[in-house]
């Protein structure tokens, strides 16, 4: 297949903004319009067009066209068996995937209220008459979402069907979280990046299964809403209901969907950068019959042993943690910090990870060392994400 020639398209999310009680956007800004246009015609074409969201770039094709969807796993390389998330615009076009019979239950109906338009994939019934099966991996279900970026919800509104956008990067790479990581990647696979800048969450959104017979709210995927919220929220609004809010691997297993997932991010591995990284359990301690590294220690182990050809290292970490403010002076290593934000303030770390891990790997280090961070919050949507990138671990004492 001939390479594209790929365009980058400016369009600003100021320009942008939806009328109370409206489906449709209201674009003031003429450029910026005629480049939503553009993508618009591209996708109606059945080819694959990269846009901002809140959460990370996605790659979108029509959710309904079986066609169009296919060219987003060869974009990708993504593996069949890994399901879309289709991305709507308006509760109208919710119902045009669902069943007709299909009822809200009341933790959806509580949640959408929330945190739609937003960083939150409902699972839902999904209409076999409507939705080809190569968006559910063959399930009887389908992973929905109403973003809440500007461009993205004008997007979708203006080429007017829903659009399956999983993260817009090579499967099992980092997801981008800025057009020029995108152009990075997929210049020449694609025709058209919308660029909205930078995305304020960083993180892919939040996966809820509120499907089960017993009621109760299972996490598959931690991302930009946390668990908290989605807790405090359904006890302030559904008082007196026993309903329990699960997280997968952490409150339950699932092995047979983890073999079979029902939504992205379970199965294989993702996040990783072209260079080995490493996660430094700064926070966790180590099973029985294990010790903690010293840092001291452990950072001088890595010197090369020419140290006329240094080794390069970067560093991802708070800038107030242990590892943050630790003295990184090691014969025959050159260190290239790039920091995540304070420890208090995890939304930062989680809209800073991505953006780390791309420009570090841009920068031509050799190796990245991450450092843990409460799983609290965010945290826990950044720890998920770190785990499934690092192919190394070990237990440090700072």
């Amino acid at each position: 297949m001939s390479a594209l020639s790929t365009r980058v398209l400016f369009c600003d999310s100021s320009a942008i903004y939806f009328p109370t009680a409206s489906d449709e956007p209201t674009i003031t800004n003429a450029d910026t319009l005629h480049s939503l246009q553009l993508a618009a015609t591209q996708l109606r074409a059945k080819q694959p067009v990269a846009f901002p969201t809140e959460t990370v770039y996605g790659l979108g094709a029509l959710a309904l066209d079986s066609t169009a969807a296919a060219r987003i796993f060869t974009t990708k390389g993504r593996p069949s068996d890994n399901p879309l998330i289709a991305h709507v615009s308006s509760l109208k076009m919710l119902h045009t995937l669902i069943p007709p019979s299909y009822a809200l239950p009341r933790t959806y109906q509580v949640l959408m209220k929330h945190f739609w338009p937003g960083a939150l994939t409902l699972l839902f019934p999904s209409d076999p008459n409507v939705v080809p099966p190569i968006l559910t991996a063959n399930h009887p279900t389908v992973a929905i979402r109403m973003p809440s970026h500007p461009v993205a919800r004008a997007l979708i509104a203006i080429t007017g069907a829903p659009l399956a956008a999983p993260s817009a990067n090579s499967s099992g790479k980092p997801s981008p979280t800025r057009a020029e990581h995108v152009l990075r990647d997929l210049n020449g696979k694609i025709g058209i990046i919308l660029d909205g800048g930078a995305c304020d969450v960083g993180l892919e959104s939040t996966v809820v299964d509120g499907l089960h017979p017993d009621g109760n709210l299972r996490v598959l995927r931690p991302g930009g809403v946390t668990v908290e919220d989605i807790t405090r929220v359904l006890h302030e609004n559904l008082a007196g209901d026993p309903l329990k809010v699960l997280v997968h691997s952490r409150d339950y297993a699932d092995q047979q969907m983890e073999q079979a997932p029902t939504t992205p991010g379970m199965k294989y591995r993702h996040y990783s950068p072209a260079v080995p990284v490493t996660l430094l359990l700064t926070v966790t301690q180590p099973p029985a019959g294990a010790e903690a590294l010293d840092a001291a220690s452990f950072l001088s182990s890595l010197r090369p042993k020419n140290t006329s050809h240094p080794l390069k290292i970067g560093v991802l970490s708070p800038t107030d943690s242990p590892l943050g403010q630790f003295d990184l002076n090691v014969e025959g290593i050159e260190w290239q910090r790039f920091y995540l934000g304070p420890t208090s303030d995890p939304s930062v770390t989680a809209q800073r990870l991505f953006d780390g891990l791309l420009t570090l790997e841009q920068a031509g280090v050799d190796l990245i060392l991450i450092e843990e961070i409460d799983d609290a919050k965010e945290g826990l949507a950044v720890m998920n994400r770190v785990r499934k990138a690092a192919s190394h671990h070990r237990y440090i004492r700072c």
